[in-house]
C-alpha cells in the first residue's frame, strides 16, 4: 500500500518533486514496516472496546480507517493528526478526579500528551500523567491488572507557532492514586489543578467539553466502594 515510489521514474529521471515524493514514500514504506506490530496490536485493542456514544464510535472507526492509512500515526511527523495518550487520574481515597488547566489550550483536561515514539498509548498515558501531576504513585486502574482502554477521542487542535492545526487521536486510560496531597507539578507545567466529585461534575458542564464529561463518568462508574479497594 505504502510503496508508490516503486512506480516513479528512476531517480535521475526525476524532477525535484518527484525526488521528494519518493522519500516521502520510503519513509512510510519504512514506517509501514518498523510499526506494523503497533499498529496490529493498537487496532486489536480497538476493536475490543466498546463505545458509549456515536462520537466515540464515529471517531474510533476513524483511527482504525487511519491506521491503515496513516503508517506514521504514532508520530508527530504525520501533521494531519497523531496519536496522543491521556490518563484520568482517579483519588482513591474520596473518589474524586484530577483536572488541570491546560496552559497552551486554555481548557481543563485530563493529562496526557504525544507518544514520543512509544508505541503503547498506555504507557504515554502514564508517563505524561506523573509528568504534569507530580504524583508519585500512579498506576493504572484497576489495581495490579493490565491498561484497559476506558475512551477513545478525536479533537482538533488548532494551529500554533509553526504548527498547523491538526487532530490529536487520544486513547485514554484511568489511573489512580493515594496519595491526592502530593500533587505537585514541576515547572512548566500548569498548576492550576482541581479535584471533582461526581456532585461537582453536573456543576461544570459549561467548563468542561462533552467527551471529557462522557471520561469522567466513566471513570467514576469504575470506582468501587473504598472498602473494596483496600479489600476490608
Amino acid at each position: 500500500m505504502f510503496n508508490r515510489h516503486a512506480t516513479l521514474p528512476l531517480w535521475a529521471e526525476k524532477s525535484d518533486s518527484q525526488k521528494l515524493e519518493t522519500l516521502h514514500g520510503m519513509m512510510l514504506d519504512l514506517y509501514a514496516y518498523t510499526l506494523a506490530p503497533a499498529r496490529h496490536a493498537l487496532r486489536q485493542t480497538l476493536l475490543s472496546h466498546t463505545p458509549t456514544d456515536e462520537k466515540e464510535r464515529a471517531d474510533t472507526a476513524q483511527i482504525l480507517a487511519w491506521l491503515e492509512t496513516h503508517p506514521h500515526l504514532f508520530h508527530q511527523s504525520c501533521e494531519v493528526g497523531h496519536l496522543t495518550g491521556s490518563g484520568l487520574v482517579l483519588d482513591l481515597t474520596s473518589g474524586k478526579v484530577l483536572l488541570h488547566y491546560h496552559k497552551n489550550l486554555h481548557k481543563w483536561l485530563q493529562f496526557g500528551g504525544h507518544s514520543d515514539y512509544d508505541t503503547d498509548l498506555a504507557v504515554t498515558a502514564l508517563r505524561e500523567a506523573r509528568e504534569e501531576s507530580g504524583l508519585p504513585d500512579l498506576q493504572f486502574f484497576p489495581l495490579g491488572e493490565s491498561p484497559r482502554l476506558l475512551d477513545v477521542d478525536v479533537h482538533a487542535i488548532p494551529a500554533r507557532q509553526e504548527r498547523p492545526a491538526h487532530l490529536h487521536l487520544d486513547l485514554r486510560y484511568l489511573l489512580a492514586t493515594r496519595l491526592p496531597a502530593q500533587a505537585a507539578p514541576p515547572a512548566g507545567e500548569s498548576h492550576l489543578l482541581r479535584w471533582i466529585s461526581p456532585a461537582e461534575l453536573a456543576t461544570l458542564t459549561s467548563e468542561i467539553a462533552p467527551p471529557l464529561q462522557r471520561l469522567i463518568r466513566k471513570g467514576f462508574a469504575a470506582y468501587p466502594e473504598p472498602a473494596t479497594i483496600y479489600g476490608e
